[in-house]
């Protein structure tokens, strides 16, 4: 089993932590899974989200402050 489908040590989070810990509404973190920018696991009507894959939309959410004018 490879390590991207071996969830026995993967953490999980509510839509609502993810929410708080982004700073965002639920609502936006939903848009997320939805559009498949964020993976999400579905049990039963709810969503969890992994913690690595916050960890992993903060990093490639990062912005440079370089101007892109220069």
């Amino acid at each position: 089993m490879s390590a991207e489908t071996n969830f026995s040590n993967a953490r999980f989070m509510t839509v609502a932590e993810v929410a708080e810990v982004l700073r965002v509404s639920k609502m936006t973190v939903y848009r997320l899974v939805h559009s498949g920018e964020m993976p999400a696991v579905r049990f039963g009507r709810s969503f969890r989200v992994p913690e690595e894959a916050v960890a992993q939309y903060l990093k490639g959410a990062v912005v440079d402050g370089r101007s892109e004018s220069a």
